[in-house]
């Protein structure tokens, strides 16, 4: 390709680095034409061209000129970030791991070139379930933006990650029962009381959540992840999660054996996804306790329906994090039936986590 660059009307040899002019207090309006008929677009979030159907030889014209105020380009970032978050890319971005760029792209806020749907493949040499090396889909971005309550108000641009392939199998009760609601499970991990009621204190052995945070995602997104930077990047929040489950209540069954009835703030490093997350609507959930902030559909089952129970070939089921009925907890089927499990059922175990 040609260019042919003009900064305020005046030729320059190369394109401006930044998008603000040192000299002004305006930033740069882009405008960019090609020649054949090529679509040409400025991207102000990678802050650079966007061009289809190239062609040997095409020639581009650039004008940057200082017209832009403040809120306009933060509009331009805003559109780039919702264009990111509503294309399925499916890129293979592990580089950014390695070097750094994937955690300082996402603090930024602009996401320069991470697209729903890229992957990262471990550098931990853990396995999946399908015997293969963990890969971690960006699953949504930015969408826990100043979710929780006055513990703490996540305000830190994220990506959210969940696996292609769950990890592992496990139960959420053994013995079979959803008391103590999902933060009470064996998964999660609190200490259940005399009433059947979670508390804020862990088990001695924590929960199977805790086992997959050390073993699968520190190694990758932690203060020994590959970039060498020593800094974690597993983001903390706050989530409304289930700790009391009702056995006289109705629930979506038409039954009267079982509904979460009782919720608290848990400051939360990952979680299981709910039906609302995976499906964007209520199918067994028993009430809206389960929900918590984990109220929207993930942006890349929007995109890519058949990522909720199947990647490449391969299919599974896991759990969600909601209470069905007083023994079952509601979980995603391979076969794309949204279903409830017993809760001493072994299936996968699928959860999602946040970086920045």
């Amino acid at each position: 390709m040609k260019f042919a660059i003009t900064v305020d009307d005046e030729t320059k040899e190369s394109i401006p680095t930044e998008p603000k002019d040192a000299n002004k207090s305006n930033y740069y309006k882009v405008t960019a034409t090609c020649d054949n008929g090529i679509k040409a677009e400025w991207d102000y979030n990678a802050w650079n061209l966007k061009v289809e159907d190239i062609q040997k030889g095409t020639k581009c014209k650039l004008a940057f000129n200082s017209t832009l105020t403040e809120a306009d380009y933060k509009n331009y970032i805003d559109a780039g970030v919702a264009y990111r978050r509503n294309t399925y890319r499916g890129k293979d971005i592990t580089s950014k791991l390695k070097d750094g760029s994937l955690f300082t792209e996402i603090e930024s806020g602009h996401f320069d070139d991470i697209f729903v749907g890229d992957y990262i493949t471990s550098s931990s040499g853990q396995k999946d379930l399908s015997n293969k090396t963990v890969v971690w889909l960006i699953a949504d971005l930015d969408n826990y933006l100043y979710t929780g309550d006055g513990g703490i108000v996540l305000n830190k641009h994220h990506a959210t990650i969940i696996p292609a392939i769950p990890l592992m199998k496990a139960s959420m009760n053994s013995t079979n029962t959803t008391v103590g609601g999902y933060a009470g499970s064996e998964m999660v991990g609190y200490e259940v009381d005399e009433n059947g009621k979670a508390t804020q204190e862990k088990k001695e052995e924590g929960g199977t959540l805790d086992t997959v945070l050390s073993k699968y995602i520190e190694p990758d997104f932690g203060a020994s992840n590959p970039s060498g930077d020593k800094q974690n990047h597993i983001i903390e929040y706050r989530n409304i999660i289930t700790v009391q489950v009702d056995k006289t209540r109705t629930n979506r069954f038409g039954l009267t054996d079982g509904t979460s009835s009782n919720f608290e703030w848990y400051n939360r490093k990952l979680d299981f996804m709910s039906e609302m997350n995976v499906y964007g609507g209520i199918i067994w959930s028993s009430s809206g306790r389960d929900i918590g902030i984990d109220n929207m559909q993930y942006a890349i089952f929007q995109l890519k329906p058949g990522f909720r129970d199947s990647y490449g070939t391969y299919r599974f089921h896991y759990w969600l994090k909601d209470v069905a009925k007083m023994n079952n907890f509601a979980y995603s089927d391979a076969y794309g039936v949204s279903g409830v499990y017993g809760a001493n059922g072994l299936i996968g175990v699928r959860p999602r986590f946040l970086i920045g």
